[in-house]
């Protein structure tokens, strides 16, 4: 077919892409296919009520402010914005439990880059609302919530993918968003790499006395990391880690004794702290697919690397995923290319796969290297920290990395 349309699916085909997860990512690779005339089939194994329970997940994250520029293209900032807490400038310290922190001389201010805030902090229950809505308005969108793909095959042609209930969908492109232990991925043949780090995260938001300021705090102490990020209001979301068998003797405690546990890391800084919310853990890992595609499949977030949330950037690097393939999808339809050949898809292979082995690796150097607290190594990294905060060309360059505006940006993340 020389110019085909995009809007016209293949003749015999139910859709142009199946995506495969209904979490995040997978909607937004929808909504920004459906900007290109794209017909998306989101195949989701939970259902829309458990999806739209203010309770699902208690995760909130720091998007960077290219993925805030992507968000307002795909048309869902303006329900998000009023929810949304610019982060204006991040912390850096070290220290040990009850003792006082050690500034690193890590101080990333917003006012030192032209963009403005370098990121915005979201709690997961307003973005998947708006990523529900917005996908429910779509007509070239059809939400099969509560439905799970058993197999999938793929030839030259189409992709082909069976349902629980027997019935079978076909597509030019499968989409797996279905994160970490990605059903698609181990389909299509695809190996992983990866380990635990034996720790685990646990999540919550806290309400305190004294304004946050819009600052966002990182606290490394030798459990793991600890980061108190600004909600809006007088709330932070905390991402507390510690070794997985102390987090479960935690989290089995009353809230009084939880947060008696916290006290003594969170500091005092923002008076009294409370409880504003449920209490949530997630187990720590590092999983990264050997490949991003096979044919006519295509992997995206998790699914394609799972990585350690210390630089909050898991979120960000999916959202990418997602801009790049969508990206590359659109340049290939405006040359005529069937955009799930393989020539395509190495583009988007080649595009990502280098930029997310790279962060994969530097977040699991710096748990390693600051979730410890071994003296030598603790003095290595105070005046590493410190060498890099009094070193401004440096420093902007971190903060324009921790905003996302570095490196090669698909059309959905540019200004």
């Amino acid at each position: 077919m020389d110019n085909p349309d995009p809007g016209r699916i293949l003749s015999g085909m139910d859709s142009d892409l199946i995506i495969i997860g209904g979490g995040l990512n997978g909607p937004a690779l929808a909504l920004a296919a459906a900007q290109t005339g794209l017909r998306s089939i989101v195949v989701d194994a939970l259902p829309v009520a458990t999806r739209e329970a203010g309770d699902f997940d208690g995760r909130s994250y720091a998007l960077a402010l290219s993925s805030k520029r992507m968000l307002e293209a795909l048309g869902l900032w303006n329900a998000l914005k009023d929810d949304a807490q610019p982060m204006r400038e991040i912390k850096v310290s070290d220290g040990r439990v009850g003792e006082a922190e050690v500034f690193l001389g890590l101080h990333f201010d917003s006012a030192e880059i032209e963009e403005g805030p370098m990121g915005f902090m979201v709690e997961d229950r307003y973005l998947r609302r708006a990523l529900l809505d917005a996908m429910e308005a779509d007509d070239r969108i059809t939400h099969r919530a509560g439905e799970t793909v058993i197999a999938q095959e793929t030839d030259q042609v189409r992709a082909r993918v069976t349902l629980a209930t027997g019935e079978t969908l076909t597509a030019r492109l499968i989409v797996g968003a279905d994160g970490r232990q990605s059903g698609t991925c181990a389909r299509a043949g695809i190996r992983r790499t990866g380990w635990s780090y034996g720790q685990t995260a646990l999540v919550c938001a806290i309400a305190h006395e004294l304004p946050h300021g819009g600052v966002a705090h990182q606290l490394f102490l030798p459990a793991g990391p600890l980061a108190i990020l600004p909600l809006t209001g007088n709330r932070s979301s905390i991402v507390w880690s510690e070794r997985d068998a102390q987090a479960r003797a935690i989290n089995a405690l009353p809230d009084a004794q939880y947060l008696d546990i916290l006290r003594p890391r969170f500091g005092d800084f923002l008076g009294e702290i409370s409880l504003a919310g449920g209490r949530y853990t997630y187990p720590l890992n590092l999983t990264l697919a050997n490949r991003f595609i096979a044919e006519r499949v295509a992997l995206v977030g998790d699914a394609a690397h799972g990585m350690h949330p210390i630089a909050g950037q898991g979120l960000n690097a999916g959202l990418r995923d997602v801009a790049a393939l969508a990206h590359v999808i659109s340049h290939a339809q405006r040359r005529g290319e069937d955009f799930a050949s393989p020539q395509v898809l190495d583009r988007y292979q080649a595009w990502r796969r280098w930029d997310t082995a790279s962060l994969a690796a530097a977040t699991d150097l710096f748990n390693r290297l600051f979730s410890n607290d071994n003296p030598l190594l603790r003095m290595t990294r105070d005046i590493g920290m410190a060498l890099v905060g009094n070193a401004p060309s440096l420093r902007r360059g971190f903060i324009r990395e921790a905003a996302g505006l570095t490196g090669d940006l698909p059309d959905l993340m540019k200004a």
